[in-house]
């Protein structure tokens, strides 16, 4: 799919490209749980598009799980991935520990929560853990639900 040796722009418009939409943010993530058939945990980029919400789990395996997959007959790692089109989407939060000393003792990671309505038309939502830097992420999937004007935090990634 994607050349890992690509630069980052680069990586961007061919991930716009092979989605065929223009990705508005984006932030490494670990998928918690929410989504039928994902098992976690799960590392992956989380991705905020024009068409909606999606979470990619690019495959890896060290040198050592390639050898214990190959005498045990395991099929190799592949990429996973979850779409929430904008049209399902009813919001995301964000939540970090806001008292200081409290983040460096107790504190879990900060969470994005993604709100959405599954197939059978219920409401459900995704969870995944991250960092600071999803807080405009969580705007914007929140401004994708609402169909209302992206915040002005937010920049173009790529165009497909």
């Amino acid at each position: 799919m994607i050349s890992p040796k690509e630069d980052p722009a680069g990586f961007w418009r061919s991930y716009a490209q092979s989605i065929g939409e223009t990705v508005l943010g984006f932030c490494l993530a670990r998928y918690v749980r929410g989504w039928k058939g994902f098992d976690a945990p799960l590392w992956g980029l989380f991705i905020a598009a024009s068409g909606g919400a999606r979470f990619h789990h690019f495959p890896h395996e060290g040198w050592f799980d390639a050898l214990s997959r190959t005498a045990s007959g395991k099929e190799a790692p592949r990429e996973k991935t979850f779409f929430i089109p904008k049209e399902r989407l009813l919001g995301a939060a964000f939540r970090m520990e806001k008292i200081w000393w409290k983040r460096l003792v107790f504190a879990p990671p900060p969470l994005i929560t993604v709100r959405y309505r599954d197939e059978s038309g219920g409401e459900a939502e995704a969870v995944m853990e991250t960092g600071k830097e999803a807080e405009p992420l969580a705007l914007i999937i929140s401004a994708l639900a609402s169909g209302g004007a992206l915040p002005p935090s937010s920049t173009l990634i790529a165009e497909p």
